[in-house]
C-alpha cells in the first residue's frame, strides 16, 4: 500500500497524478491506517507500508494485466 497515492490520486489531467485535493497528513495518516488494517483483517497477511508520507522509490515487479481505477 503506498501512502501517496493509495487514498486519493487525481488522474483527470496530464500524465501524472494530482494530490492538492488530497487530506491534510493527521486526517490522512488514520485512515490510510485503518485501510491497511482492512486488508491484513481480511486474510492478507503481507502489506508493505514504508513511511507515510516520505519520499519513496518504488520497485515493483508486474506479472499479468494490472487495472487502475481511476474516477472522474
Amino acid at each position: 500500500a503506498i501512502s501517496q497515492f493509495t487514498l486519493y490520486g487525481d488522474g483527470r489531467k496530464g500524465r501524472r497524478p494530482s494530490f492538492t485535493e488530497a487530506a491534510p497528513p493527521h486526517i490522512a495518516e488514520p485512515l490510510f491506517n485503518q485501510f491497511v488494517s482492512a486488508l491484513r483483517m481480511n486474510g492478507i497477511q503481507r502489506v508493505e507500508t514504508g513511511v507515510f508520507g516520505a519520499m519513496m522509490q518504488v520497485v515493483i515487479h508486474n506479472d499479468g494485466p494490472v487495472t487502475l481505477i481511476l474516477e472522474r
